[in-house]
């Protein structure tokens, strides 16, 4: 297979490692690059220091997206800051590409509309990367939810939250995309996570209420904490969700606590566990703190390749990529005005 690498920072270098761990030799990369940086980073986000990216993983590189188009991917892995996403996008789609898009989609409508009917029409693959839909307490959660573990739900408590500048030790957190709004940063688009899950296990919201804002000493331009309330409808009645999400916390913190009259789910991606208490007393833990953070990303790749392989619809394609970004621009708007937004899908 040929494979376009649209981007080759940590996350692009994360996914080209384990495509060619996933395909082996028979995959030809090629690289369509902007700021051509040589770094080579590792699973664990260090640096290799005295090696080539080029040498080291032997692709060809463009400057310019048509050359590099106009060699015949099948597939494009669309991993440059957010903002760029889509004119990529567009212009893979209209040489007949299937699309494994990084979160988020974009960072604003325009152009989403027009690659949706482009792959529908062409019968395309799309994947957008909310990797954590494969971790094994999230799929855990999602079951106990389903199965009504805890009975009727009452509130929902997420949280996300990090320190942004320990984020990459190797480079200046000014510099990140994640820090800057002409690049589509800002927490709440970086930490889309939360919102994609929540909509997986959860459903749709028809409000959203928040409040945000830069509140801290960092030199960026975007917001850093971010308090959502999401009204979704559970049973003929609204189950709030609540969802915290910030670039300051230190110690990391991520976690869901779900609130059942029946009894608490609490999972925690800290300690890799969900655990539940029912009204007694009584606990049940389901323990994963054996699991490896790549696998995640490895199993989204044989997920895309799996849906490529057998024309199936991935489980995150543009239209559900689509609701998350209308979500999104919903919280923004509600933090600018200052009430709530409704939403209609």
């Amino acid at each position: 297979m040929k494979i376009l690498m649209a981007g080759l920072g940590s996350i692009g270098q994360r996914h080209l490692r384990n495509i060619l761990s996933i395909l082996g030799d028979d995959t030809e990369i090629i690289a369509y690059r902007v700021r051509k940086e040589q770094d080579v980073f590792t699973d664990q986000l260090g640096v290799e220091e005295g090696v080539e990216l080029k040498k080291k993983y032997n692709f060809i590189s463009y400057e310019n997206l048509d050359d590099a188009l106009n060699e015949g991917p099948e597939a494009v892995f669309i991993c440059n800051p957010t903002s760029l996403h889509m004119p990529v996008a567009l212009s893979a789609a209209k040489k007949g590409c299937h699309l494994f898009i990084e979160k988020p989609l974009s960072h604003n409508l325009d152009g989403i509309e027009e690659l949706y009917s482009i792959v529908k029409e062409t019968n395309l693959i799309t994947y957008i990367g909310f990797q954590l839909r494969f971790h094994p307490i999230v799929i855990k959660l999602k079951q106990l939810v389903k199965e009504q573990r805890v009975g009727n739900l009452l509130s929902v408590y997420m949280e996300v939250g990090e320190y942004m500048p320990g984020w990459h030790k190797w480079e200046d957190y000014r510099r990140m995309y994640a820090s800057k709004n002409e690049l589509g940063g800002g927490v709440v688009l970086t930490q889309i996570h939360e919102i994609d899950y929540a909509m997986d296990i959860f459903g749709l919201p028809q409000s959203v209420y928040a409040l945000g804002g830069h509140f801290s000493s960092l030199e960026i331009d975007v917001e850093d904490s971010a308090d959502i309330l999401m009204e979704i409808p559970c049973h003929k009645r609204l189950l709030p969700v609540y969802i915290h999400m910030d670039f300051l916390q230190r110690p990391p913190s991520r976690k869901c606590r779900v609130i059942g009259e029946n009894g608490t789910i609490t999972m925690d991606f800290v300690s890799q566990s969900v655990t539940v208490i029912d009204t007694d007393g009584n606990e049940e833990k389901f323990d994963h703190s054996n699991f490896q953070r790549n696998d995640l990303f490895l199993n989204e790749l044989k997920h895309f390749f799996a849906c490529i392989r057998d024309n199936d619809d991935s489980s995150v394609d543009i239209k559900t990529a689509f609701n998350g970004m209308k979500i999104v621009l919903a919280i923004k708007e509600s933090m600018k005005q200052g009430e709530k937004v409704l939403l209609n899908f």
